[in-house]
């Protein structure tokens, strides 16, 4: 893409579900503002019961409230709601950092349709080791089912052309992370990761390790096959691109 039409700040909306996350939320909001010089637009799905949707609104988030129905839920409204043509989903509790979103747009402007911030290649060190350990055995079976190797299934921090999420069918709840990076690669969009820091998380994870690991990794073989059995027809392949090793 040239310079004419290279996109900012301007273009984009980050977007996430948030569900009691007081604690953090403000810190997250703020760093947008300053790393995208206020131009960002932000979309919270809001489950909460704790103010965050007060907190949120006071720093200039369009705040959309909603029932608690599960991470997926949230994240899919919030994907879908914004018209601008970049999208980038976050987390709520300060674990990702918000001052590479320019590295994630650049990216975006050189010609991917996703792109996916890879926490484990860089050590993840603040990740409890449990989830670290999991995080690698989806990453193993996502690789092995897709074809390519993958990095990160689940990390909540990537950029995405608004078409690709407008194109495509998104089923998933606890796995929708990994289904947003798997059914786009499968289909030959033009993917890539690129490495990120992990920050310690502010406040208490809400996703059991065991059941929610099943879940996602119930949702890798069930995006991996419902692809690979040719129910949509792929664009023309070009991978996975610039990952880390």
């Amino acid at each position: 893409m040239g310079d004419d039409s290279a996109y900012t700040f301007g273009d984009v909306s980050v977007v996430m579900g948030t569900y009691n996350e007081r604690e953090a939320i403000g810190t997250v909001l703020d760093d947008i503002e300053r790393v995208t010089d206020g131009e960002a637009e932000v979309v919270c799905v809001d489950s909460s019961s704790d103010g965050t949707a007060e907190i949120a609104r006071e720093h200039g988030a369009r705040v959309i409230e909603r029932e608690p129905q599960g991470y997926g839920v949230a994240v899919h409204e919030a994907i879908t709601t914004p018209d601008r043509p970049v999208i980038v989903t976050t987390d709520c509790d300060d674990t990702y950092p918000m001052e590479q979103l320019p590295d994630f747009l650049a990216a975006i402007n050189d010609g991917y349709d996703v792109v996916s911030g890879d926490r484990l290649s860089t050590g993840a060190e603040t990740m409890p080791r449990f989830n670290r350990l999991g995080n690698h055995v989806f990453a193993w079976l996502a690789s092995a089912l897709v074809g390519e190797r993958v990095h990160d299934t689940t990390t909540g921090m990537r950029a995405y052309r608004r078409e690709v999420i407008d194109a495509i069918e998104w089923t998933e709840n606890t796995g929708l992370s990994a289904e947003l990076l798997l059914r786009p690669l499968i289909r030959g969009y033009r993917v890539t990761e690129i490495p990120i820091a992990y920050r310690e998380r502010v406040g208490e994870t809400t996703l059991d390790p065991l059941s929610g690991g099943a879940a996602i990794a119930k949702s890798i073989g069930k995006v991996a096959l419902a692809e690979h059995l040719g129910r949509h027809t792929a664009t023309d392949r070009s991978g996975l691109d610039g990952v880390a090793e």
